[in-house]
């Protein structure tokens, strides 16, 4: 890894580049093979930002904000902008600023700042509005049985004490008809029921409810809510504070039933999701338009009426696989997707966010919602029961303040600005493309592309985005040494925080040029490979989902090979003389565990799975995703600490315990010896208390991870030659096969399978790589 990312990956910018140092030329960079890409965490928490009660100061030509690298003149007021060296006057509030008297912006440790663009409300200053508070819509699916639907009830009743008592609440369940409940109205059950098996538009929504034009009355005879200056009567009726509604709604919840449409035997319920979610988006088009918004799905099985059906109800058609969407044999799918676009369109223009909970055996169609929680930065759990640790965990830590806080915030927008020669391509992450033009948009596209700003409605303290650039220039315009030896990039994200204020984060980051074009020495020392490989399976899982018979595995072998060509020391049509510098040591590495994960090898996995996994790869930072590429596994035992062990067959041993995490699972294998210690109760005799803290301590760790991550990971517990030892297995190296076995260590194991290793699979790079 460079010197750069070695020190601190992330450090108080939350940026991680692919190269730190660029070339000049769009052949350079194409050269590279690797894209020049930055990985951004645009609202993390770091002690070190200072947070500025006033509006930043921006640039009157091209809109940058005033920035460590501006170049200031103290003596005629003026900053030139690095972006666009436009000469610029400071205002007369910065009349007191010298050399010796900077504002905060312009301190060189800087480069991130976050300005506060709300005034905290004044009781005596009416003019200064009150923070909005946050609005949560649950969407309730009552097609299931009742130990599920159970399960779901608890799960919401523990979530509504754990909501600010401000937040704004509404509810609107589902089975075969959509029903919105009005929590305004405690004296009886109030509901307002939609059909569920035709398409219905926002209009309709808000007629049927009385918040149209034509139908909107007074509220009169309702509990007195905050009104936050709407202008309507939903906020008083369908939507409340938990404080005025959580009596009700808890009351509702025990009241609640399964739905009671009836189903013929051999066919499935009539579950009308794209109806609910429509309504829900409708309620809150009415309510809180352009304000930050959730609509929290809970959703228990497949949609098979109206709108976004993904399955007949006849049970012996199966829900689509990946084999049926390659033969174009599944029928539902395309037009379930453009219904999930079509209502992402509207939520993104309302700035309101989809968040989905999948429980069920089944598939539920994650596949199609998809670009719904993407592009509206929604979370995704997908999970087999509401009654397993991966929802309840995760549901729970959604709703968590404190440390354990996942930060949501409302509403962002992100905005790039870049030197000239640098063109935006464009962003893989949860977010949309707001088309906003400007001379910095390439005319290539990858991802949401096409613009300079996008909108991110959902965002919390770890959203990761990759946004991919690409060097203009055809010819190396500057000499070397020259004052244009710097490159800049500024990243501008405004969003409204949990408690309603509005925020612009703003982080302007340099650096260098490659002065020469023909050694590649600066560019090795610069590249970052576990960005590299993170930001490589990015774009290679939006090619498997956008480009028709995509080979990925083909499309990454080549990169490989044309990089270690570029990179590599040999001699030519020598692969015994090949060598990697150690900045490059990992990535072939990273590449071949890649090659092997369930982002592309799709089988035995559904459809909605995989859209579960790489909707996780997109949105997660480096470090995170670099884990699901390649595990990371401790080994245990009584001869050493804990320590880093190769994610490669030969690890197991038979007095070891092995932690495995590889991220949406964690693993703790325990050696064949170890289990049949433990098996015999060892470690509950005082003798052995050395091997009973060897038990626990594998145990306390994994706490710890699922103690941090979203969603929380599924923990397997499992012996040497268990069936659940599977779940190791299959994320080894298979170095150890039945095939090649024959001097095997007692107490290790071989792996079943046809798969190369990773010796063989580096023999072949090498050869492919010095071929002239």
């Amino acid at each position: 890894m460079s010197e750069i990312a070695n020190t601190d990956p992330e450090g108080i910018d939350a940026i991680r580049m692919t190269w730190n140092v660029w070339p000049r030329t769009k052949v350079e960079a194409s050269a590279c093979v690797i894209p020049m890409a930055v990985s951004i965490t645009p609202i993390h928490s770091h002690p070190d930002i200072p947070t500025l009660p006033y509006a930043p100061l921006r640039c009157k030509s091209c809109a940058a904000v005033l920035n460590a690298f501006s170049r200031v003149d103290f003596a005629a007021r003026i900053w030139i902008c690095p972006f666009c060296y436009q000469r610029n006057h400071f205002p007369p509030h910065y009349a007191m600023m010298s050399e010796t008297n900077l504002p905060c912006e312009l301190y060189p440790q800087f480069t991130t700042v976050q300005y506060s663009l709300q005034a905290s409300p004044d009781p005596n200053n009416p003019s200064v509005p009150p923070p909005l508070p946050p609005v949560f819509v649950f969407v309730l699916d009552t097609c299931m049985i009742e130990e599920e639907l159970d399960f779901v009830k608890s799960a919401m009743k523990q979530a509504l004490g754990l909501l600010p008592e401000h937040a704004l609440v509404g509810f609107v369940s589902y089975g075969t008809r959509a029903q919105v409940h009005e929590l305004g109205f405690s004296d009886i059950s109030k509901v307002y029921v939609f059909r569920g098996n035709k398409e219905i538009s926002k209009e309709q929504v808000l007629d049927q409810l009385g918040l149209g034009a034509a139908g909107r009355r007074p509220a009169t005879g309702y509990p007195k809510g905050i009104q936050n200056g709407y202008s309507n009567t939903g906020i008083n009726r369908f939507l409340l504070p938990v404080s005025d509604c959580e009596f009700t709604l808890n009351s509702l919840l025990d009241e609640l039933q399964t739905d009671q449409w009836p189903v013929k035997p051999g066919s499935r319920v009539s579950r009308c999701t794209g109806v609910a979610l429509s309504v829900a988006m409708g309620l809150l088009a009415a309510c809180t338009p352009g304000t930050g918004a959730r609509i929290i799905a809970l959703v228990g099985g497949p949609c098979t009426e109206g709108p976004g059906t993904i399955v007949s109800k006849d049970l012996s058609e199966p829900v689509r696989s990946h084999k049926d969407l390659d033969k174009d044999a599944a029928p539902y799918f395309k037009k379930a997707v453009r219904f999930y676009d079509d209502l992402a369109k509207e939520l993104v223009n309302q700035g309101h966010v989809l968040d989905l909970f999948a429980s069920a055996l089944d598939q539920v169609g994650v596949a199609e919602m998809k670009v719904a929680v993407e592009r509206t930065g929604g979370l995704v759990v997908l999970s087999e029961s509401f009654g397993h640790s991966v929802f309840k965990g995760s549901f729970r830590r959604m709703f968590k303040d404190g440390d354990q806080s996942l930060g949501l915030c409302f509403n962002g927008m992100l905005e790039v600005n870049c030197s000239k020669d640098i063109k935006i391509q464009g962003v893989i992450g949860p977010c949309a493309s707001m088309e906003k033009k400007g001379v910095n948009v390439s005319d290539t596209i990858v991802g949401e592309g096409n613009t300079t700003a996008w909108k991110m409605c959902g965002l919390n303290k770890s959203t990761c985005l990759s946004v991919i650039f690409d060097i203009s220039s055809t010819e190396r315009s500057d000499a070397p040494g020259t004052a244009n030896s710097q490159l800049y990039l500024q990243f501008l994200t405004s969003y409204q925080d949990s408690e309603g204020k509005t925020m612009l984060r703003v982080t302007t980051v340099t650096r260098r040029w490659m002065e020469s074009a023909v050694s590649t020495e600066e560019l090795v020392q610069g590249f970052d490979q576990e960005t590299a490989a993170v930001v490589m399976a990015r774009m290679a899982s939006l090619k498997m989902e956008m480009e028709e018979g995509f080979d990925a595995t083909r499309w990454l072998d080549r990169s490989l090979i044309r990089l270690c060509s570029k990179f590599g020391e040999y001699r030519k049509d020598d692969p015994s003389s090949f060598t990697l510098n150690s900045s490059f040591s990992l990535f072939p590495q990273f590449m071949f565990n890649f090659r092997r994960s369930q982002f592309i090898q799709v089988f035995n996995n559904s459809p909605d799975e995989t859209a579960y996994f790489r909707m996780l790869l997109n949105r997660e930072n480096i470090t995170n995703a670099a884990v699901m590429i390649q595990p990371s596994l401790i080994s245990y035992s009584f001869n050493s600490l804990p320590q880093p062990a190769l994610l490669d067959v030969a690890s197991i041993a038979a007095d070891h315990i092995l932690l495995l995490d590889a991220y949406f699972s964690i693993v703790i294998f325990h050696g064949m010896t170890i289990a049949q210690w433990r098996n015999m109760g060892y470690q509950n005799q005082p003798e052995h208390q050395a091997f009973a803290q060897l038990l626990q301590a594998p145990h306390a760790d994994a706490e710890m991870i699922v103690q941090e991550r979203f969603p929380v990971p599924r923990l397997v517990v499992c012996d040497q030659h268990g069936s659940q030892a599977r779940f190791l297995l299959a994320k080894l190296n298979p170095s150890a096969t039945y095939s090649n076995s024959i001097d095997m260590a007692a107490g290790s194991d071989v792996i079943f399978t046809d798969d190369v290793s990773l010796q063989i699979f580096f023999e072949h790079l090498q050869k492919l790589a010095v071929q002239s």
